[in-house]
Parts: structure tokens; C-alpha cells; sequence
């Protein structure tokens, strides 16, 4: 068993970058809950001089921003949920990497299997607040991760070396030329502006535009030569319905897809395919959603 050091409380900007905005107003992180490989593995500035991603958001004029008044609250959500009755077996257990209790309910759902395949969409860092680090360092599954910013490859092949890191935009269709917003908090980087500058705190960031190459699932998959997903993970900040446009998930037929936010029209999605929502989660996670084939679990 490898050592590890539980790295120093988050500040709530860290939170922001590494959940977005919209998870943010409805979460925090309590004290001693990421756990990593080494304390400074992901805390560490990216490759290529990214900027340190505590960075803080300007407010508004005359307006305090909401997360500043958010700890209390979000630590009496987050401790509600814990105590949500109905956790048995594995959702007891404290989780180790992700931010919240994704890992925990992944690993129900898979029951620990071994040595599956997953596909990570959006998965910025490899260890700190990431939902496929237990499976591959534990279980012995690998996998692909995907996101548009390239200075988070170099984490990936130290961290996570039995997956393989891709830097693209995912989307409905794949593009040599993509426009893609960077935030001084990269965790916030966006394909929409309104995203990726921090305006929904009420605080403003620095964004850059750049131009990358997207691509559609269907095609990275493809041109890999993948042909079963057990996990596809999806947490793009409100463009999860681009990128399953150019995926077929009749094709992969993944065991479980799990997204950020719940949105009636990735329901909708699901629903076409033959997908539903796994009730007993619900309660567990109110942030993402778990979707299985209906004729598989969807109670």
C-alpha cells in the first residue's frame, strides 16, 4: 500500500476550479476528505507555467460573492448526505479521491469488479477530486482521459500511468480548429465564456481564447480500436448533450454513464437509448446523475 498525505483544506476558489460554478453554489469540500499519492502532486502548478488555480475571483462591485458565506452551510449539506439512511457496504466506506461520493457509488455499482474500462470526459486532474482514480490504482482498471487543456498530460503519465491521456474538446463532431476559453482557474476552462470567467460568483477572471482541436467520441474511439465501455464519465460543464451527440451508445453500450448536473434533456437522451436514472443514488449524490440501461438497474 502506497503512502499517502492528506493535502491542506481547500479554499472554496479551489472548489470552484475543481467543480465548476454550478457545483459549486451547492457544494464545498470539508477538511481532511481529498487524499492523494503525495500532497503537492496535484497541487502543483500544471505544465507550462499554468497559473496557481487558488487564484481568487474579483467581485462585483457593491456584491459580495455567494460562496464566500457558503462553508457552514455546505459542510451541513455534505454531512445530511452522509447520513442519508440506506448507505450498505461499499457506500459506508470513506472515499478516497474524488471530491464527493462518486468513487464510493461507482464502486457499488461495479461492486469492486476488476479490470474494466473506462472513459473519462472533462477529467482535469488525474488523482485530487478525480472519480476513476480508485478503479485504475486499486482494481486494476485503465481507461482513457480526456480534456481540452494539454497541461494536465504530463500529471496523467506520472499519476495514472496505466491510462492514456487525450487533449481535445469533446464534442458532437471532432474540428482541427475549436474555440475553447482557459481561466486563470484552469478547473473553470470552458467552451463557453460565461463559464470559464467566473461571472455566476459574482467575481470576474482573466480568460484567454485559444484554439484546439475537438473531437466526437465515436471517432477517438474508433481510431483506438475500443469496442466495450464499462464507465463513461462526463463532466463538462453543461455540454455533456454536445458530446453524446457524437457518441453511439447503442454501439459501446457502456455499464454506467454518470454526468454533472441534471439537466432534462441529458434525461430526455438517456431515456431515447434505453437509459434511466438509478434511483437509489439519488439520494446519495445530488449533484450527478447515474444512468444505466433500464433492463439492467435503473431502481
Amino acid at each position: 500500500m502506497q503512502s499517502r498525505l492528506l493535502e491542506p483544506r481547500p479554499s472554496v476558489n479551489m472548489l470552484a476550479v475543481v467543480l465548476g460554478i454550478s457545483v459549486l453554489i451547492s457544494f464545498g469540500c470539508s477538511s481532511e476528505e481529498i487524499v492523494t499519492e503525495s500532497a503537492s502532486e496535484n497541487l502543483a502548478k500544471p505544465a507550462g507555467g499554468a497559473p496557481d488555480p487558488a487564484v481568487k475571483a474579483a467581485p462585483r462591485p457593491g456584491k459580495t460573492p455567494k460562496y464566500f458565506n457558503l462553508r457552514d452551510s455546505i459542510a451541513k449539506q455534505r454531512e445530511e448526505l452522509r447520513n442519508v439512511p440506506g448507505r450498505t457496504g461499499i457506500l459506508t466506506e470513506k472515499k478516497r479521491y474524488s471530491l464527493f461520493d462518486e468513487e464510493l457509488i461507482i464502486r457499488d455499482f461495479f461492486q469492486d469488479r476488476r479490470s474494466g474500462f473506462f472513459v473519462d470526459v472533462g477529467c482535469a486532474w488525474p488523482v485530487m477530486a478525480n472519480n476513476t482514480a480508485y478503479l485504475e490504482k486499486h482494481l486494476g482498471w485503465n481507461g482513457f482521459a480526456i480534456d481540452a487543456l494539454e497541461e494536465y498530460a504530463e500529471q496523467w503519465q506520472r499519476a495514472r500511468p496505466a491510462s492514456k491521456f487525450f487533449a481535445y474538446l469533446v464534442a458532437d463532431k471532432s474540428s482541427d480548429d475549436s474555440v475553447f476559453y482557459r481561466s486563470e482557474n484552469v478547473g473553470l476552462s470552458s467552451a463557453t465564456r460565461e463559464r470559464a470567467d467566473g461571472v455566476h460568483f459574482g467575481g470576474t477572471l482573466n480568460v484567454e481564447e485559444i484554439s484546439i482541436p475537438s473531437i466526437s467520441l465515436n471517432d477517438l474511439l474508433d481510431r483506438e480500436g475500443i469496442t466495450k465501455i464499462d464507465l463513461l464519465a462526463i463532466d463538462i460543464e453543461g455540454h455533456e448533450l454536445t458530446a453524446l451527440h457524437g457518441f453511439d451508445i447503442e454501439r459501446f453500450r457502456p455499464d454506467l454513464v454518470v454526468t454533472e448536473g441534471k439537466r432534462p434533456e441529458v434525461t430526455a437522451y438517456f431515456a431515447e437509448h434505453g437509459y434511466g436514472a438509478i434511483k437509489r443514488y439519488l439520494a446519495f449524490d445530488t449533484v450527478n446523475v447515474y444512468y444505466a440501461p433500464v433492463e439492467v438497474d435503473a431502481e
